[in-house]
C-alpha cells in the first residue's frame, strides 16, 4: 500500500519541510512506532495525522529506523527463544532442536545440565564410611572366634590337668568338688588370676545356645540394664569380674558353692571344673 506524502518539497517520507531553515529533516524516532509520511505534516506546517503510528502486528521496529519491518520466522528445525514483539525481532535458537517421538522439532531448546559434582562426593562419602562399618564388623567376628578357639583350646588343657590331679570330669554328670572350695568366699575366685581367667573365657562370650555371663548375672539379681552396661565396659573390664565384685559387695557370705549352684542351673559343668582348681588356701600348684 502507498503511502501519502504530505510534503512538496521533501520527496523522504522520513522528513518533513522545515520553513525556518528552508530545508527536510528528519523526522525522530520511536520504538514499537513507524512515523507518519512527512512527520504528519505538509510544508506550511498543517498537520495530517499524528506523529507516531504503533507497527501493525507481525512488525517492529526497535527505535533505529522511521518504519516498522517484518518479525523473523524461525527456519525449520530451529525454535523460537524469545517471540516478536512491537520493539523486539524474534530470536531464534542457533542450532536445531532434537526431535520427538512425532518426528516433530521439540519447541524447547536444548540445555546441558552443568555436572552435579556435590552428589558424587556424598555418594563416595556415604561408600568410605559403609566400607569402614563392615570393616569393623569384621574385626569384631575375627577376635571373637579368636577368643572361642583360645578358650576351647586352654580349656582341654585345663580339662587334662583336672583329670591328673584326681579329678575326674564328666560333662553329662554333676561334678563334685572338694568341701574347702565350697566353702570358701567368692573373693577367693577374684584372688585366683588364672581360674579367673579361664571362666572369663569361657563365660564372657556370647555364643548362641550357650549360657554366658549374662545369664549369670541374672541368677544373682541384677538387672538388665546393669548387665548390658557390664557388657558395653568389657573393652576395658570383663564382665564376669565385674558380676564377682558385685557378688562379693551386695551378697559377703556368698560361697563358691553358691556360684556352682547358678552354674549348673546354666548348665556350665566346664566352667564348674575350671573351680575344682582353686586352692582356698591360697597355694598354686606349678605343673611339670
Amino acid at each position: 500500500m502507498q503511502r501519502v506524502r504530505y510534503s512538496q518539497n521533501c520527496t523522504d517520507l522520513g522528513t518533513r519541510w522545515n520553513p525556518s531553515v528552508s530545508k527536510c529533516v528528519p523526522c525522530d524516532f520511536k520504538p514499537g512506532h513507524r512515523v507518519s509520511p512527512n512527520c504528519g505534516y505538509d510544508d506550511e506546517g498543517g498537520k495530517h495525522e499524528l506523529y507516531f503510528q504503533p507497527c501493525p502486528n507481525n512488525t517492529f521496529n526497535d527505535g533505529s529506523s522511521a518504519s516498522c519491518h517484518p518479525c523473523t520466522v524461525c527456519p525449520p528445525g530451529f525454535s523460537p527463544l524469545a517471540p516478536c514483539t512491537s520493539t523486539t525481532d524474534t530470536r531464534c535458537t542457533t542450532t536445531p532442536s532434537p526431535k520427538n517421538d512425532t518426528g516433530r522439532s521439540d519447541p524447547t531448546p536444548t540445555t546441558t545440565s552443568p555436572p552435579q559434582t556435590f552428589p558424587n562426593v556424598l555418594l563416595a562419602v556415604q561408600l568410605v564410611v559403609l566400607c569402614l562399618v563392615l570393616f569393623a564388623v569384621c574385626l569384631v567376628c575375627v577376635r571373637r572366634k579368636r577368643a572361642l578357639s583360645v578358650g576351647k583350646g586352654l580349656f582341654g588343657r585345663k580339662r587334662l590337668r583336672t583329670t591328673e590331679a584326681g579329678f575326674e570330669v564328666n560333662g553329662t554328670e554333676e561334678d563334685t568338688l572338694d568341701s574347702a572350695i565350697v566353702s570358701a568366699p567368692i573373693q577367693t575366685v577374684l584372688n585366683d588370676l588364672d581360674v579367673l581367667e579361664d571362666l572369663m573365657i569361657l563365660l564372657d562370650p556370647e555364643t548362641q545356645g550357650v549360657k554366658n555371663t549374662k545369664h549369670l548375672a541374672s541368677h544373682c539379681g541384677f538387672s538388665s540394664a546393669w548387665i548390658t552396661y557390664a557388657y558395653s565396659m568389657r573393652d576395658c573390664k570383663s564382665p564376669l569380674k565385674a558380676v564377682l565384685e558385685g557378688i562379693t559387695s551386695r551378697q559377703p557370705d556368698w560361697t563358691v558353692g553358691d556360684l556352682v549352684k547358678m552354674l549348673r542351673l546354666m548348665e556350665r559343668n566346664d566352667a564348674i571344673s575350671m573351680l575344682s582348681r582353686l586352692r582356698p588356701d591360697g597355694t598354686n600348684v606349678c605343673n611339670v
